[in-house]
């Protein structure tokens, strides 16, 4: 097999491209796997739940798994495309005009780009793990200002913000302001809030792969 084939070769079994390189055509097997995971994300995404130490409109949710998933098995453009559709999805129903959605994507692309940049040059679960930590600690630090300058304002229209920082203060009434209440509060919360995805996707992962990439045998 010449060096222009095994490179092709090489290139789709990592489906780190939307297109077959070299033939043009489009990879059906793994679109038609970003659509499944993009639905199955939108469906987590109602699947949400309170958690103590915490106000009640902060919920939990796991909608970053199938991303996670998919950029781990097909790539990290990949990744970033299911969470792209997921917040699509979710805009026909939306009730933050947008902003909500725009937050969950940037935080989505955060966890999965870099998980899937580094799975794809360390192959194995170590690297998984790295890339995933990696993921983990950018999503968090970065829902502190895509909250303090994006969500949250867009939240006083019908809030205002002191309202919002009393419901923190309820649970600790040191808190001041509302990026001590973001730090306290939100950045530890999405740190959890990825980790469940990421410890699921750790222990489901090596039996949906091969289901994924086709290299499943009965």
């Amino acid at each position: 097999m010449s060096k222009e084939k095994e490179a092709v070769k090489k290139t789709l079994q990592q489906g780190d491209d939307l297109t077959s390189v070299g033939k043009g055509r489009i990879n059906v097997r793994y679109l038609t796997a970003t659509a499944m995971l993009s639905a199955f994300s939108f469906v987590l995404f109602f699947i949400q739940f309170s958690t103590p130490l915490t106000p009640e409109f902060l919920k939990m949710d796991i909608s970053e798994l199938p991303a996670l998933i998919g950029s781990f098995a097909m790539g990290p453009l990949y990744g970033v495309l299911i969470c792209l559709v997921k917040n699509l999805l979710h805009l026909t129903i939306t009730s933050t005009g947008g902003v909500g959605e725009l937050s969950n994507f940037l935080l989505g692309v955060a966890l999965v780009l870099p998980a899937g940049l580094i799975y794809r040059k360390l192959k194995t679960r170590k690297g998984a793990l790295i890339g995933s930590f990696v993921g983990l600690i950018l999503m968090a630090l970065i829902s502190l200002p895509t909250n303090y300058f994006i969500v949250y304002p867009a939240y006083s229209v019908f809030m205002p913000i002191d309202t919002i920082v009393s419901m923190y203060q309820a649970i600790l009434p040191s808190v001041k302001s509302l990026w001590q209440c973001l730090l306290i509060f939100n950045v530890p919360f999405t740190f959890v809030k990825g980790l469940l995805s990421v410890i699921i996707t750790m222990v489901i992962y090596k039996y949906l792969s091969p289901i994924i990439k086709g290299t499943w045998k009965k």
